[in-house]
């Protein structure tokens, strides 16, 4: 087993270093913020994701696992060490790398014996050919230092066990020394591994995740298209899955995608490609696509009434997906500002996401409305003359349209994320819109069994 730092406590980092340490290495997690790496230590995520917490806990216990702010001390024996700092957007559209420069000086004015630097970050390609040129500038010891690129492929909600059984394992050196070592690292996960050059590692990165924002933005504009002629994207999504060559993943339609990796990736490979002089159209036009289906339901609402000017409007769900207490580039980001804007009463309720999302927009009068946080579905939706739907929680999905008949004064409801079924929504007497579907058709995807087949029955 190795001696392994990593530096930054985030989705990557944390997540990384957790797993590193439940498959045996001796780990140490480098933070700046003492208050933070106090927390850990207690056994407290500063993140919310499924099982980190246990196996924070259960490691620490068995000492396979610290936590601290004294980078020196961290880097200076350890025999690789990954970073999984962030590389946020910029006006742009490219990658910040300060944190990754201001990590690699770190290590290199501190390791004292050879050591694999393991880029984790979404980086730009070409960036660690950069970062090891940088190292080697302000290596102080005569050690052997090399950079490595990693890139994950987590999901947030399911990052642990995206990292304990991942699809693939990709890995980009420049040496035998660097993919041996990093070979020997993941050997106690037993996953399949690619290796592959730097700069292809790097391309991996960005290449699948435009790829699934490109599929996510297809089935979007598909469903707005379905909307004017009559389809039902549902049923169309199902027809598609059966297709091998297309799968039965990320075909649902909704209100666009969010979070850390799909909205900056695509953004900094469309300015990669233009900063080598070449239009990259497929993914400029997901960029597009995702920014003006974030609001699309709010249009469509604010062409239903005159003003939202002193209503009571439930929003059910503010993170930008189930399972993770993470806003960014959230829906309800765009979609409450203008709500507010309007004057609307919003009573908004989220199982995790609120305190997060006050600190945007904190409880009382804000612009011209108010907001409200609210522990239950029940206290929004009461009295309420609207309804948006953002997130599709489990809490929310369990939600009945006899329950949005009875407590809304007006069941008026938006659904973003396609929840509920279409025909029962409106024998409830729940006026429903959703995405890519008609109302007054059958909920797709209905089976039934015939002798020896299945069939797949839509109207």
């Amino acid at each position: 087993m190795h001696n392994i730092a990593v530096a930054g406590t985030g989705y990557v980092g944390l997540v990384a270093g957790v797993c590193f340490a439940e498959m045996g290495h001796q780990v140490t997690c480098v933070d700046i913020d003492e208050e933070k790496v106090n927390t850990m230590k207690q056994g407290t995520s500063p993140i919310y994701e499924t099982d980190l917490e246990e196996l924070m806990q259960k490691n620490y216990a068995a000492g396979r696992i610290d936590y601290t702010t004294d980078y020196q001390a961290a880097y200076k024996n350890a025999d690789a060490v990954f970073i999984g700092v962030g590389t946020p957007e910029q006006p742009d559209g490219s990658a910040n790398l300060s944190y990754i420069a201001t990590v690699a000086r770190q290590i290199a004015e501190s390791i004292e014996n050879d050591c694999l630097v393991v880029v984790k970050s979404t980086v730009p390609v070409g960036t660690n050919d950069k970062v090891d040129q940088f190292m080697q500038d302000f290596l102080v010891n005569d050690v052997k230092v090399e950079v490595a690129s990693n890139p994950e492929f987590l999901a947030q909600g399911s990052a642990v066990h995206d990292t304990l059984h991942a699809e693939r394992i990709i890995i980009g050196t420049e040496s035998e020394w660097a993919e041996d070592l990093l070979m020997k690292i993941y050997e106690p996960f037993g996953l399949p591994i690619v290796s592959v050059n730097r700069r292809s590692a790097e391309m991996i990165k960005y290449a699948s995740n435009d790829f699934l924002a490109l599929k996510i933005s297809y089935m979007n504009d598909i469903a707005n298209l379905c909307e004017l002629v009559g389809a039902d994207i549902q049923d169309v999504a199902k027809g598609m899955s059966f297709d091998e060559r297309i799968g039965s993943k990320f075909l649902n339609a909704g209100i666009g995608f969010g979070g850390s990796c799909f909205p900056k990736d695509t953004k900094a490979l469309d300015y990669i490609a233009r900063q080598n002089g070449y239009d990259l159209k497929t993914v400029k036009a997901a960029i597009d696509i995702n920014k003006d289906q974030k609001t699309v339901l709010y249009k469509k609402a604010s062409k239903r009434l005159i003003t939202f000017s002193g209503l009571k409007v439930a929003v059910l769900g503010l993170t930008f997906k189930p399972g993770t207490d993470d806003l960014r580039e959230a829906a309800s980001l765009e979609n409450v500002p203008l709500l507010l804007e309007q004057g609307a009463d919003i009573y908004a309720f989220d199982p995790v996401g609120a305190s997060n999302f006050a600190k945007f927009h904190p409880e009382g009068r804000s612009g011209n409305g108010t907001i409200t946080y609210v522990s239950n579905i029940e206290h929004a939706l009461d009295g309420a003359n609207v309804c948006f739907v953002f997130t599709e929680w489990g809490e929310v999905k369990a939600v009945t349209p006899d329950t949005y008949q009875k407590l809304m004064r007006t069941p008026l409801v938006y659904d973003g994320r396609n929840i509920y079924d279409v025909v029962e929504m409106e024998q409830a007497g729940v006026e429903y819109h959703s995405i890519g579907r008609k109302a007054g058709t059958r909920e797709s995807a209905k089976e039934s069994k015939n002798i020896g087949t299945q069939t797949v029955r839509s109207r």
